[in-house]
């Protein structure tokens, strides 16, 4: 019995955890259809990065805190021979979460240009959920995030 308890507490803890981020909100940003070949090339959109939800509910490889809300939304048409990448650009230390649309949550801190994070997805059509963090809670900071078909920009 004792173990059927802390079975189903842990699992109440896990779905609450997973639940933080609303892949399924009003992105706070604004929404896109991209196609392969789009232009102009690389897609920027500014916003102010963070929030108060700790991203590590996405992921244990996701770090920072970033709104329930996705900050932007991709609907990528896929098909295309290039991978997409999505980054950001701040002077702050930002995090980059994104949800693809098999439901895998993608996440990176430093590995883009001047430490900026970067996550590298091949073109697989769907809806991309995208959240941009920062090491502070409730600490918005501002930043720019781009999508991008091309190895450097």
């Amino acid at each position: 019995m004792r173990l059927l308890i802390a079975a189903t507490a842990c699992a109440l803890a896990i779905a609450g955890a997973a639940s933080a981020q609303d892949y399924n909100a009003d992105p706070n940003y604004g929404d896109i259809t991209l196609s392969p070949g789009f232009t102009p090339d690389p897609h920027l959109v500014s916003l102010r990065a963070g929030g108060d939800v700790s991203a590590t509910a996405a992921g244990s490889a996701c770090s920072g805190y970033i709104t329930s809300a996705p900050d932007f939304r991709l609907n990528w048409s896929g098909k295309g021979s290039l991978n997409l990448r999505i980054s950001v650009l701040s002077k702050a230390d930002t995090t980059l979460v994104v949800n693809g649309p098999n439901g895998e949550w993608y996440c990176d801190d430093d590995t883009g240009e001047d430490n900026n994070p970067l996550v590298t997805l091949g073109s697989v059509a769907g809806r991309y959920e995208i959240w941009v963090g920062t090491y502070s809670s409730g600490d918005p900071a501002p930043a720019v995030l781009s999508i991008s078909e091309l190895s450097s920009f």
